[in-house]
């Protein structure tokens, strides 16, 4: 047997590192049969576009940042109705359903039917990236199938790599909108189940906006109407823009080589955990408790137990700094507020750092109020700062730059109405997301399926050993075992 000799400990922590990676990629693929794709297609709007929809609509500095970001990939499993219930499904007839529907739906939502343009112009020197709604292709909608049942996805303890495949345009970045479609719509038939999911351009849509479209598409499905059709909440698709600027934005480049990062990210294992209102509400209660306030949130108690307890499962020192970032909407933090059907991706960044002794030795209120304080001091006033700086020296998100071992960077909300989305199958059964946009310490949260306060929580780690420490934590484990 021969020997490699490594230059130092982190060398050698890296190769054991990275050969567990490989081995937990391999042993999650092996049992699966791959998804067969049958059919894809583009689907347009069902009427034609007006002449003002056909004009172009320019990007938000918001928006521009997220150039280099993955699309976003979210959907929801639902059960085959069974055979005693109705013997007249047809799979066949109820993907034109759900494709007739879609077109239905774009007709309120027609700039996802679009793409993205660039205009470059050298006299004075300007470079625009804007959505050209007369160059309308169409959304992609694809069917597939999978040999493999609702209980091989939810069952496991772990989430099944094959989910990944439920999903369309993998590795896509939100500049990829050039040529390749801004929504891709997977519809995939398990044995006993459908999946639909959603892989959506992040520079046109946060979860918000996202599942926005997803509730008005299941309310045309729903109401099998044939012509055009209104819907409860009409998107807002004109683009804010800050007072006293310009909407055409002019980035500070020549050719997108010098913005664009195409990054991998590492093998991830994943795993989903379920707090029932119960523990919510204890978790809030507890920590309003140890401050002394009533404050603080549902979430931001569950999103602090998170981060003492992911902190504590990967064994840091004392003395590291670890941080907690939570992903969080603009929409009513603006004065005057933009409207919660406004459409687009008005989202920015908050969190909190602290040591692992400062996390530890303090609590969960502590942990808690510090989340809370840095939520209620995100507001217009800051919103409007950072898009205004950002406006005077523009430049484009790349995540190679934000990575951080000792983060968690919390995404999606809990509070989003995605059970409401039903198909014409009635309530899902699960929530899912794609691989993209996930590092070492993501989490996405998502409301529980019996509502009332519950909620699901996606974790994500680059160690299988992490996730086991967590697994174990006594203080998560008992949040969990409330019912």
């Amino acid at each position: 047997m021969s020997m490699l000799t490594y230059k130092c400990k982190e060398c050698l922590h890296w190769s054991i590192k990275r050969r567990e990676q490989l081995v937990i990629v391999a042993l999650l693929s092996m049992s699966y049969t791959s998804v067969k794709r049958i059919s894809e297609c583009l689907i347009k709007p069902l009427h034609d576009l007006s002449p003002e929809a056909k004009q172009p609509l320019h990007l938000t500095p918001l928006e521009l940042f997220a150039l280099n970001v993955n699309y976003s990939q979210k959907g929801l499993l639902f059960p085959k109705p069974p055979p005693s219930e109705n013997q007249d499904f047809s799979i066949t007839a109820y993907l034109d359903d759900l494709r007739y529907s879609l077109s239905a739906t774009l007709d309120h939502f027609y700039l996802l039917a679009s793409r993205l343009a660039t205009k470059i112009e050298e006299n004075p020197p300007s470079y625009v990236i804007y959505l050209d709604c007369k160059n309308s292709p169409g959304v992609k909608f694809i069917y597939a199938t999978v040999d493999a049942t609702i209980s091989d996805i939810l069952q496991p303890g772990d989430v099944p790599v094959v989910v990944r495949s439920f999903f369309d345009l993998n590795n896509a970045i939100s500049y990829d909108g050039h040529t390749l479609p801004l929504l891709s719509i997977q519809v995939t038939e398990l044995v006993d189940g459908i999946f639909i999911g959603g892989s959506i351009n992040h520079v046109l849509a946060d979860a918000a906006s996202f599942w926005h479209f997803m509730g008005a598409w299941s309310e045309i499905f729903k109401s099998k109407e044939k012509s055009f059709v209104s819907i409860s909440r009409p998107p807002v698709l004109k683009r804010w823009v800050l007072p006293g600027y310009d909407p055409v934005i002019s980035l500070p480049y020549t050719h997108h080589d010098q913005f664009i990062e195409r990054f991998e990210g590492p093998p991830l294992v994943e795993r989903f955990f379920h707090f029932s209102s119960a523990s919510v509400s204890k978790l809030k209660a507890k920590a309003n408790s140890e401050c002394n306030t009533n404050k603080i949130s549902s979430l931001q108690a569950v999103i602090a137990l998170l981060w003492r307890c992911i902190t504590r499962a990967r064994r840091l020192s004392d003395d590291d700094e670890t941080s907690s970032s939570l992903m969080v909407g603009n929409r009513r933090r603006m004065t005057p507020p933009l409207s919660n059907d406004y459409f687009g991706n008005p989202v920015g960044m908050v969190g909190g750092t602290a040591t692992v002794r400062e996390l530890m030795t303090n609590g969960l209120g502590w942990a808690a109020f510090r989340l809370y304080e840095a939520v209620i001091n995100y507001n217009d006033t800051i919103v409007k700062e950072n898009i205004e700086s950002w406006i005077k020296k523009p430049f484009i998100f790349k995540r190679s730059q934000m990575i951080n071992k000792n983060i968690i960077l919390v995404l999606s909300s809990p509070r989003l109405d995605m059970y409401g989305c039903e198909f014409g199958l009635g309530k899902a059964l699960a929530v899912r997301s794609g691989w993209m946009n996930k590092d070492d310490g993501t989490i996405n949260l998502y409301p529980g399926r019996e509502g009332g306060g519950s909620m699901d929580v996606e974790v994500c780690f680059t160690s299988s050993q992490t996730m086991m420490n967590l697994d174990s934590d006594e203080e998560f484990m008992d949040a969990l075992k409330i019912e």
